[in-house]
């Protein structure tokens, strides 16, 4: 996920000679109290994978780091990071390499060289990086027909958790894999949650997290939006949204029980009331020349559950109606 523009708190190399890197790396084994199970790579050098790197390194464990843009790993090798040369040289220095980059079009333009590729055989990548369940699974299968030993995650808080008991780390794949590993993952603090087999499966969960998320927050901005049309500061506005996020708890628990039990009650509160409050919520902000096609879009949503015969449900039929294929 790795939300990093949000603070939830408050509310997703330089190059060095050859025989430099290798005698830095010699000499670091001689003065390392730990074993080669507690070495780690960090692929990715942005403010997340900096922040994962820090972590270990914090932690005690011995961290190799590079990146693909030079002039990033200054502070980690200040605090005792090894700077590698090559992605070549990265990976084989540790039998752990944990990558933090943009995408998976990033990680699979370091990994799937085939320099780095034959390094990396027998060893272990975890993928933090954010992408879809397909390409977790793609990278799997490559993983696998290459003898890269592999596991996915995911990054469900921003950076200033990481190294923190604040952090929330999502893993998929080979359980005895993660069990081999999990001693180094958990350096980097927090909760770590080994979600299943199905290497897909953490990127799941991150997309479906990231949509509830980001379909939150952009309806936080447009009811401040329209809150400042009618002369409502954001701050007068934030307690009584704060209010908003205390019941939503209890709300996603039986909504979730609904869902999964195929049953929609609209007891109380039918989806008809929600399209009435959605039209008041569009006309509102067209009023004021604000766009409304947010509401719009989940407005035409609610209808259709309506014109269906449906509009004595809850609101949670709108999952059965998005499921559809």
């Amino acid at each position: 996920m790795r939300v990093t523009s949000i603070p939830f708190e408050r509310r997703h190399a330089l190059p060095h000679a050859f025989t430099h890197f290798h005698a830095y790396s010699h000499r670091s084994w001689i003065m390392s109290p730990h074993s080669e199970q507690s070495a780690v790579t960090v692929i990715g050098l942005g403010p997340m994978g900096r922040a994962l790197a820090a972590a270990f390194l914090a932690a005690g464990v011995r961290t190799t780091v590079w990146n693909r843009t030079s002039g990033r790993d200054g502070e980690l090798v200040e605090q005792g990071a090894v700077s590698a040369a090559t992605a070549e040289e990265a990976v084989a220095a540790s039998p752990l390499t944990v990558v933090c980059v943009v995408n998976y079009d990033a990680s699979d333009a370091v990994l799937r060289r085939d320099t780095v590729t034959a390094a990396l055989r027998g060893r272990t990548v975890v993928n933090l990086s954010a992408d879809t369940p397909g390409r977790s699974r793609d990278t799997a299968n490559w993983a696998a027909a290459h003898g890269v030993r592999y596991l996915d995650g995911a990054i469900m808080t921003p950076t200033p958790t990481i190294g923190t008991p604040h952090g929330v780390f999502l893993h998929s794949g080979d359980a005895a894999l993660y069990e081999e590993h999990r001693p180094v993952l958990e350096k980097l603090g927090g909760t770590h949650t080994h979600l299943g087999e199905d290497i897909g499966r953490a990127a799941a969960y991150d997309i479906a997290l990231l949509d509830f998320f980001w379909t939150s927050m952009t309806g936080l901005m447009h009811g401040l939006a329209v809150a400042k049309a009618e002369g409502v500061t954001a701050q007068e506005l934030a307690p009584f949204a704060k209010g908003i996020s205390a019941i939503l708890p209890a709300i996603i628990d039986g909504t979730a029980v609904d869902v999964d039990k195929g049953s929609y009650p609209g007891d109380g509160n039918p989806i008809t009331s929600a399209a009435s409050t959605m039209a008041h919520v569009v006309h509102a902000s067209e009023a004021h020349g604000i766009d409304a096609g947010v509401m719009r879009a989940a407005e035409g949503l609610v209808r259709r559950v309506i014109d269906e015969g449906h509009g004595t449900d809850g609101a949670a039929r709108l999952v059965e109606l998005l499921s559809r294929r």
